[in-house]
């Protein structure tokens, strides 16, 4: 696990130590390092869904066969994956980062290779629940258990991912579903551990600012942390979202 965004008081501890700290203190050390990070960033400003610099509207913009002075086309296509990828996560982080694609049948495909253990992937906003990220290898870990549907996540220590792009969710309940309506969800990033909301004092709905935790109740239970550009909203369903994800800078 990278422990470059860890607070400080973590940030050198062994895995066994860090396993050892209790939920609630974990959550109060990392959710003030992170609203810290994001308020300096002013990351997650808010454009139209499938607009933007480097949405996929931009990649089917580029005529097929088609080249720049020092491009081809699918040069093109992968530059712009990148940018948006690395839109996910704070520069810091993102800047060393590897970026990896995934097509329709899961197969990972290496855009660039990094050098500080995390990934981000540029995601598809054409498809629910496939947001561009960046990921901690413990935080990788349990996406792939999500995938490969195990009974429980087998990452041993909290793991941290960056969606601050926003995204979409089918369920807030089941980390299973692929068939419910698309739940909007603001620019947030998250702590890959199954959270206990009664335990932790923590709601359980959507909202876009604050702590919640989703899949609450199950193995893969964890930890949203949201920011801007919402105000205190509360997601219910069949309201129309207030926010959608955005792929430029503002």
């Amino acid at each position: 696990m990278s422990t470059a965004n860890l607070p400080d008081d973590l940030r050198n501890s062994n895995p066994t130590l860090i396993e050892s700290i209790s939920r609630r203190a974990f959550v109060r050390n990392a959710a003030l390092a992170g609203a810290a990070l994001a308020a300096l960033r002013g990351e997650g400003v808010a454009q139209q869904t499938g607009t933007g610099n480097y949405s996929n509207s931009a990649i089917s913009g580029i005529p097929s066969g088609t080249s720049s002075p020092n491009q081809t086309a699918a040069e093109q296509v992968i530059e712009i994956k990148i940018k948006r990828a690395m839109l996910a996560g704070p520069s810091e982080i993102t800047k060393d980062a590897t970026v990896m694609d995934k097509d329709e049948h899961g197969k990972m495909t290496v855009l660039r290779k990094g050098t500080n253990q995390w990934v981000c992937m540029p995601g598809n906003e054409n498809v629910i629940g496939d947001p561009p990220m960046c990921a901690d290898p413990m935080a990788m870990q349990w996406f792939m258990d999500a995938h490969l549907r195990k009974p429980k996540p087998t990452n041993a220590v909290p793991g941290l991912c960056y969606m601050l792009c926003g995204a979409t969710q089918h369920s807030n309940t089941d980390a299973h579903d692929k068939t419910s309506p698309a739940i909007p969800i603001g620019p947030h990033w998250m702590i890959m551990w199954p959270f206990d909301a009664k335990a932790c004092g923590l709601p359980t709905t959507v909202r876009d600012a604050g702590a919640w935790v989703m899949f609450n109740e199950t193995p893969y239970a964890y930890l949203h942390i949201c920011g801007t550009p919402w105000v205190g909203n509360e997601y219910q369903p069949g309201v129309a979202p207030v926010w959608t994800m955005q792929y430029a800078r503002g």
